[in-house]
């Protein structure tokens, strides 16, 4: 497939399909489904409201046992359709994935629009999706979700095939025709999607090559965006609603004493994130496999806050991130509730690591960067490298890599102790005879009177 070719694979903005409809909610649970203090459909209702569905009625059923045919019982079914003729509702949304006959029977059931978590999930990402890496993956995404569905499309063609034993009749030619034309769509974007991979895998081992590089990971809506916009004044797009941001975004974070990072801030998890969606996704949350810090924001005003921390963890280890270093950041502190103040405290007392920041009112993020700063700096190795003083551009780039504890003054140059990235050693090793490295961690032979202090004492 040529570049021209692929310039023109069909990835169109999608309007949400529940969008300003009267929908029903309904969840059926069985043990364990739901996390602790979560209420029935609280999730999906957000998701729904996301959506810009209306929600007219909800229906909930404590579950035995799934059935097959309709996931939850036909009495249940007949209920949802009741409700659904007496609030005039166009689109029944289950909290819940279901297979393709399940659809189908619920739809032929009650003669609307059924349509599950993950179908929901992928048409708000769908709308969300700006950039051209956003589209193609959330597009790649839907295909692979659809395509076992297709015969869903086509029901209406069934009816004119023949009795048993009569194959072939224009509902399934229809559906083959169309599988066929997916197939090929899915291949075209997979094709895209891994020169994608590769443009945004070369651009985030530049930048990890220059910088110590920190990203912040979490549930939705827990604050990522609004951190992000507090710590380093980017205009970043924060909206109080699920998966407000697809793309990720990256801005200079000052330490102070002039040190600087690299601030990423990624698409929100949510609990049974659709496992298509986490591999097409792999590009847009590179930042986050390849970071040298991962922060965990924490919506601790949640009452599910303990359930969002798992459900990130399973994301993160899904891409093989899980082990990664990453500091806790317990954001909301000032939405914490009379009620749940026994159980923040808790999850304190349990996370003594984690730093309580509310991002909105900016408390505690002078704490929360001067930690980035220690994790930083203990990620360099110890240094002593002497400067001239006329040389203005490698002081400069002292200032902004090298982790300064101590300097001196020694004729013409001055000489700093502390630590430094590898990279930013590598540089200046490079940089000609204006920049000494007297003493390098990486290298016991080179020796100098302070080395053994820098080692040891910073």
């Amino acid at each position: 497939m040529s570049k021209n070719e692929r310039r023109h694979i069909r990835v169109r903005d999608v309007k949400l399909s529940v969008e300003r409809e009267p929908a029903i909610l309904v969840g059926g649970y069985q043990h364990g489904d739901l996390a602790t203090g979560e209420e029935p459909l609280e999730e999906l209702e957000r998701l729904a409201e996301t959506a810009g569905a209306r929600v007219v009625g909800k229906v909930v059923q404590h579950l035995r046992e799934i059935h097959p045919g309709t996931y939850i019982g036909s009495g249940k079914a007949q209920e949802i359709k009741d409700l659904a003729a007496s609030h005039r509702a166009k689109t029944i949304l289950f909290d819940h994935d279901l297979t393709p006959a399940q659809s189908r029977n619920l739809e032929k059931l009650s003669g609307l629009k059924v349509v599950d978590r993950t179908d929901l999930i992928l048409d708000i990402f769908a709308s969300r999706a700006r950039s051209r890496m956003a589209k193609v993956q959330v597009s790649l995404a839907l295909q692979e979700y659809r395509l076992p569905r297709l015969k869903r499309l086509w029901t209406h063609l069934e009816r004119q095939t023949g009795g048993i034993g009569m194959r072939g009749g224009p509902g399934e030619r229809q559906i083959e025709t169309d599988r066929r034309k997916v197939l090929k769509h899915i291949g075209d974007l997979k094709i895209e999607l891994e020169q994608i991979r590769a443009r945004k895998e070369r651009t985030v081992q530049a930048r990890h090559r220059d910088h110590f590089l920190v990203c912040l990971v979490g549930y939705t809506n827990a604050g990522k965006s609004t951190l992000m916009r507090a710590l380093t004044g980017e205009q970043v797009y924060v909206e109080d609603k699920l998966f407000a941001t697809l793309d990720t975004k990256t801005a200079s974070l000052a330490l102070g004493g002039g040190n600087k990072v690299l601030l990423s801030d990624t698409v929100g998890f949510i609990r049974r994130l659709p496992h298509k969606l986490v591999a097409s996704f792999h590009a847009t949350l590179e930042e986050a496999r390849t970071a040298d810090l991962l922060l965990h924001v924490v919506d601790v005003s949640s009452p599910g806050a303990r359930e969002q921390m798992e459900a990130v963890q399973t994301v993160l280890k899904e891409l093989d991130s899980d082990r990664k270093e990453t500091l806790l950041v317990f954001n909301k502190i000032d939405r914490v509730a009379a009620e749940r103040e026994f159980e923040y405290r808790m999850l304190s007392a349990e996370y003594p690591g984690a730093i309580c920041v509310s991002a909105l009112k900016a408390q505690g993020l002078e704490g929360l960067k001067d930690e980035i700063r220690r994790r930083a700096r203990e990620h360099g190795v110890p240094a002593v490298v002497s400067v001239f003083a006329g040389d203005g551009k490698n002081l400069a780039f002292m200032a902004r890599h090298f982790f300064e504890d101590e300097r001196r003054v020694d004729g013409e140059w001055i000489v700093f102790r502390g630590r430094a990235p590898v990279h930013a050693l590598e540089v200046l090793a490079g940089a000609g005879e204006t920049v000494k490295i007297l003493a390098d961690g990486r290298n016991p032979a080179a020796r100098d009177p302070w080395f053994d202090d820098a080692a040891g004492g910073v």
